[in-house]
């Protein structure tokens, strides 16, 4: 039989290979590792649950809904509005961006922080005329940068501060040491590391790589257009838009006739497969008057006159285009847009979708949608980013770039301000103080309550309330001790600096293939073990593995934000540690010698 150590090691070694396999999300692996030691009885029953009503789940739970309540507010966007004043000089706009996304990392949600900055950073590429590759990249690394600077900065931070003997780490405790990698890391990225980006617009590449702005989607030709009879070339010579729009197919009911000849006569009904950029999409439907077409379903017939008056309204009304990222969270992965019905329901209408660096040439009706996909998508300006919030969509870059609304700016900030205020006179707690925030901005009505519950990531609530236990099992079972006493035998006889450089590396690199705060949650208690073992200052160990699992910069996998920007920037899985590699080995080299002059 086995014994307890070795039971948790293979609970362990199972939960770690499901989350780097993939392919089933994490908060189910986070759930399933907890039945197992309960199952096991590695875990009392009474304290099975108990994670749920953890201080730092509570804690991550209202910097979530505080995160939304500044973004309602306009704190962000008042920054972000800064940013339209930058210059087109390359060195200029990746120092700027990462510095602000940073400094927003630090106090709100960095996932949140580089939402925000991220359709800025495409409007600020396409203006100076260069690839999104060239900024989306560092403005996700910057993102995490920031979060190492204060306790509420990132899940990892506050899961740390819970394992701390002496009582929580303060608001600003990490503060030193992740100020110091912070400006390390961004002084990098802005002089020498933006340089190892892919270049994805570069022809000399090879094959034809990924452009935010191209996509493929259908036209059809509604009755009465005074297309109908006429040629395709009459069709394409209208306007200016004959060079940057290609006819790849006609569909005429069920017959596909690719790259049709321009001599072919339309019809009405016609369906057009075409490739266009956004800008010439709308003008070529401007001067010629065809529409989106839209798959019709028998309960969208039932619905009779009203349906089709809402959909041409749609098609010829006063609306925007607007290009969005589908979030890890959303709920349209694996549906299909003529299963949604968008228009009915939020007043969407999903004009093209790109994924993987390649336009989809397949009919938008058919394609199973995807995280990370990048979608064109038109709807009514007042509604339009409300629907895409509550699809877990990000807007990329709209036809003019607008900001939010400044008007609940200093309500948001004052919220804001006198929770941290009164957390570092010591009046309150953090998970008092900030939970106080939440409801009080939700009693401002600067979200409603249902916006509140939104904005909390509940895959990442469940991750962290199943993981806690699990890793005290590691800790009660006494394998943190045999894990930490192998450490030892490795780091025997080294130097403090050498011990925290392995503890720092090696959460790092386990970050990069599981979830952050996953990675902390499981390292914390061997860290301990070693300090113990060893005589260091227990604080030392636990900040090495603060920064550690926050600095994940070699996979798309190892943190939302690296996922978030893949598509967009048209990077490969491949392309991260290129940047990523030199970041990690910066951040290890300032972040050591501070923990030690700090906390050691």
């Amino acid at each position: 039989m086995l014994s307890e150590q070795w039971l948790i090691f293979l609970i362990l070694g199972i939960t770690l290979g499901l989350f780097i396999w993939n392919r089933l999300r994490f908060d189910v692996v986070a759930m399933l590792s907890l039945l197992a030691v309960a199952i096991a009885g590695l875990v009392p029953a009474d304290e099975l649950f108990s994670g749920f009503g953890h201080p730092a789940v509570i804690t991550v739970a209202a910097v979530l809904v505080i995160s939304q309540g500044l973004v309602n507010g306009g704190v962000v966007d008042a920054v972000a509005r800064l940013l339209a004043r930058v210059g087109r000089n390359a060195v200029l706009q990746v120092v700027t961006l990462t510095l602000v996304v940073a400094l927003c990392s630090g106090f709100i949600n960095n996932v949140g922080a580089l939402a925000l900055l991220m359709p800025v950073a495409v409007w600020m590429s396409r203006q100076a005329g260069r690839s999104p590759s060239l900024l989306l990249m560092p403005l996700a690394f910057g993102s995490l940068l920031g979060g190492t600077m204060t306790l509420i900065g990132t899940p990892p931070n506050i899961i740390i501060a819970s394992y701390r003997e002496a009582g929580s780490f303060g608001l600003f405790d990490f503060a030193p040491v992740g100020l110091a990698v912070t400006v390390a890391g961004i002084l990098f990225i802005g002089l020498v590391g933006w340089r190892l980006t892919p270049r994805r617009d570069d022809p000399a590449e090879g094959d034809k790589l990924f452009s935010v702005g191209d996509y493929v989607t259908e036209l059809q030709v509604p009755e009465g257009s005074d297309y109908a009879g006429s040629t395709l070339h009459n069709l394409l010579t209208t306007g200016d838009s004959e060079k940057s729009l290609v006819v790849l197919a006609l569909i005429r009911g069920d017959k596909t006739s690719p790259a049709p000849s321009t001599f072919t006569v339309l019809r009405e009904q016609d369906v057009l497969l075409v490739e266009a950029d956004t800008d010439s999409l709308q003008e070529f439907l401007d001067h010629t008057g065809l529409i989106l077409p839209h798959t019709v379903s028998e309960e969208d017939e039932e619905e009779g006159e009203g349906l089709r008056d809402a959909e041409k309204q749609l098609a010829t009304g006063d609306v925007q285009l607007v290009e969005a990222v589908i979030s890890p969270s959303s709920r349209l992965i694996g549906r299909t847009a003529n299963r949604l019905n968008l228009r009915e329901r939020y007043g969407l209408n999903i004009v093209a979708v790109a994924r993987q660096g390649h336009r989809l040439k397949q009919r938008l009706a058919d394609i199973r949608l995807r995280s990370g996909d990048i979608l064109l998508v038109q709807g009514f300006e007042d509604s339009l980013t409300g629907a895409l919030k509550t699809l877990g969509c990000l807007p990329l870059a709209e036809r003019g770039l607008t900001l939010g609304r400044e008007k609940n700016l200093v309500l948001a900030g004052s919220l804001f301000a006198a929770a941290i205020l009164v957390i570092i006179a010591g009046w309150l707690t953090p998970p008092v103080a900030l939970v106080a925030c939440a409801v009080m901005m939700v009693l401002a009505r600067l979200l409603d309550a249902a916006e509140a519950y939104r904005a909390i990531d509940w895959s990442v609530i469940v991750l962290l309330a199943a993981m806690i236990p699990v890793g005290r099992a590691l800790e009660t079972t006494g394998g943190a001790e045999v894990i930490a006493t192998q450490i030892l035998a490795i780091a025997e006889g080294q130097a403090p600096w050498m011990v925290l450089t392995i503890i720092l590396a090696g959460t790092m690199l386990l970050s990069n293939v599981v979830n952050n705060a996953a990675a902390a949650i499981l390292v914390a208690p061997i860290a301990l073990g070693i300090a113990a073992q060893l005589g260091l200052a227990s604080d030392a160990t636990l900040m090495a593995v603060a920064i550690g699992a926050s600095c994940a910069f070699l996979t798309p996998i190892g943190h939302q934000s690296n996922a978030l920007v893949m598509e967009p920037g048209g990077y490969r899985f491949g392309d991260y540690w290129r940047l990523g590699l030199p970041l990690s080995v910066i951040v290890t080299a300032v972040a050591v010698p501070m923990i030690l002059w700090v906390w050691g």
